[in-house]
């Protein structure tokens, strides 16, 4: 047990970093004194390179030694956030970010199996439903617990945090894991695939990530669609004809699996999607703090973190689908409260959050089950790493999706607000001189601060 919770650190901090910094953006905006959209890589570079170097490198720690090259992730990863929260300009975050996402991509599918690989078929389960909550806990904590050390630590040590885990991790699994004769697989790394793999994930999660600034319907992400498509066909033609292919294909032949691997991108869309537009949309739009953001959050994840353990216990009573069914009514009932509440009333979006985070916690334990299926060995290694790849591209496509639809809705509003206020300050007696002042201060409100709807800004038209 005290392996898999070893296991369960290095996990939760690969799936904590992917949304803990959205919170802090506005203070390292305010620290850096960059526009926004400058940071925007530090976000996207470490969602591409998790989701593209995960199979890859889970294939190589398979090679050369699991417990090793677990070890060589824990350490980048530690050395990504050293260089990410000791950065001054955003370049250097970037490349933080770029590093700590390649110990992510070794950590993420190796815990998993070295967990599963050195626990009995008896306490399997047991192992999977724990990594399986830690991974859902650790999306949904994300964003609330940035905003707490945020609020105050500083920024710095949304990343500095990582450190003493770490270290923990490292030191624990030297104590009880073997670095010298350890199993290894006997298999030729397959570049032809790992290059197309590389190429389809990448030109995926750039368009998806990018669409919203680039444009649906522009040359760069039609092209990359393209490439996307062009490259996956050649990558699923030369995995079925290889002898040790870099993602085994029949894997999707255990109709379990691939249940699972739908299921498990479905959920993860509709879950990171809400974590994280709700942020946003309490400090831009309602005009609050990021920590007050954060707290307001928090509901879904004491769901997950209170139903996961529930529906692992009672799935073999109910059978995965009637329990997995459940928990896609209780999301969709969480949507459906959502997007009809009135957001001026926070029980109604707690109604929405607590619906939608059982609704996740009651799929996330089952599925991290089924996912593994009856798989052993090389197979199980590989049925992990696909998940942790597929868990990436729904957190992918939450993002796109809905951050594009936000983005759109409030510059919606925000030009009808202005015709609105423009078409009744035309409509006084005031003077034309009067008239266009109040014109000038309306549309710089607009512009320089968001439009927040909070009414604390000295910059407002007076009575």
């Amino acid at each position: 047990m005290l392996l898999i919770l070893t296991m369960c650190i290095g996990t939760f901090l690969c799936m904590l970093d992917t949304t803990v910094m959205n919170i802090a953006l506005p203070a390292i905006q305010t620290s850096m004194n960059v526009p926004l959209d400058q940071l925007s890589w530090a976000l996207n570079i470490y969602t591409i390179t998790f989701a593209v170097l995960t199979i890859p490198l889970a294939r190589l720690a398979d090679i050369f030694g699991r417990n090793k090259v677990y070890l060589l992730g824990l350490l980048t990863f530690a050395i990504g956030s050293f260089v990410s929260g000791d950065a001054n300009i955003p370049a250097t975050l970037i490349v933080g970010r770029g590093i700590q996402s390649i110990g992510a991509a070794i950590i993420f599918p190796t815990s998993m199996t070295i967990a599963i690989a050195s626990t009995s078929q008896e306490k399997r389960k047991t192992a999977l439903l724990t990594i399986g909550l830690t991974q859902g806990l650790a999306s949904t904590l994300g964003p609330t617990i940035g905003g707490v050390v945020t609020e105050f630590l500083g920024w710095r040590w949304v990343f500095y945090i990582n450190l003493p885990l770490l270290l923990i991790a490292f030191i624990a699994v030297i104590m009880q894991l073997p670095l010298r004769h350890e199993p290894r697989i006997n298999a030729k790394i397959d570049f032809g695939g790992m290059l197309l793999l590389m190429v389809t994930l990448f030109s995926l999660t750039l368009s998806l990530t990018q669409a919203t600034d680039w444009g649906w319907t522009s040359k760069r992400i039609i092209g990359l669609a393209v490439l996307t498509v062009i490259a996956f066909i050649a990558f699923v033609f030369l995995e079925s004809r290889v002898k040790s292919p870099m993602v085994r294909l029949d894997l999707f032949a255990d109709r379990q699996f691939s249940g699972a691997a739908l299921t498990v991108i479905l959920a993860g869309l509709l879950l990171i999607a809400v974590m994280v537009i709700m942020p946003t949309f309490f400090t831009q739009v309602q005009g609050k703090t990021e920590l007050i953001a954060a707290l307001l959050i928090t509901p879904a994840s004491f769901m997950i973190f209170v139903m996961s353990p529930i529906a692992g216990n009672i799935i073999e009573h109910y059978g995965p689908r009637l329990i997995i069914t459940l928990g896609f009514l209780s999301m969709a009932a969480g949507y459906g409260v959502l997007g009809f509440m009135n957001p001026d009333r926070y029980w109604q979006t707690l109604i929405g959050l607590v619906l939608l985070g059982a609704g996740y916690g009651v799929i996330i334990g089952p599925i991290t089950v089924l996912a593994a299926s009856d798989f052993e060995g090389e197979k199980l290694t590989a049925s992990q790493s696909v998940m942790g790849v597929l868990r990436q591209i729904g957190s992918v496509l939450a993002v796109a999706i809905f951050v594009s639809l936000l983005t759109s809705n409030i510059n919606t509003a925000k030009t009808t607000a202005w015709h609105d206020a423009r078409n009744r300050i035309e409509q006084t007696s005031l003077s034309q001189t009067t008239k266009q002042k109040m014109l000038t201060v309306t549309h710089q409100h607009f512009t320089s601060n968001g439009a927040k709807t909070s009414g604390h800004h000295s910059n407002g038209i007076s009575q």
